[in-house]
């Protein structure tokens, strides 16, 4: 089962396509580009649609979702984080 979606391997944040993710959960991930799976377990429940972390982000970095510029981090987020309005911020304002 794929419990979330990638576009490509410079994304930082993949996005949850399943309902009921939990803390702890092991994720199965699918990478569009190139056609490949990966697997990270969830830091904290993630409700469908939202936003997962795919490694470690330093608060500043800019976050990349497929393959675009979509803010900057506020935080340091774990691998595996919810990312939403709480941690990442448009560089628009």
């Amino acid at each position: 089962m794929i419990h979330f979606v990638v576009h490509g391997p410079r994304d930082s944040t993949g996005v949850v396509v399943v309902e009921g993710v939990r803390a702890g959960d092991a994720l199965d991930g699918w990478v569009m580009d190139g056609d490949h799976s990966l697997t990270i377990t969830a830091v904290e429940d993630i409700p469908i649609g939202h936003k997962l972390a795919l490694h470690a982000i330093a608060s500043g970095d800019t976050i990349i979702k497929y393959g675009h510029d979509i803010g900057r981090a506020i935080a340091d987020i774990q691998a595996g984080a919810h990312l939403h309005v709480h941690n990442v911020k448009t560089k628009r304002w």
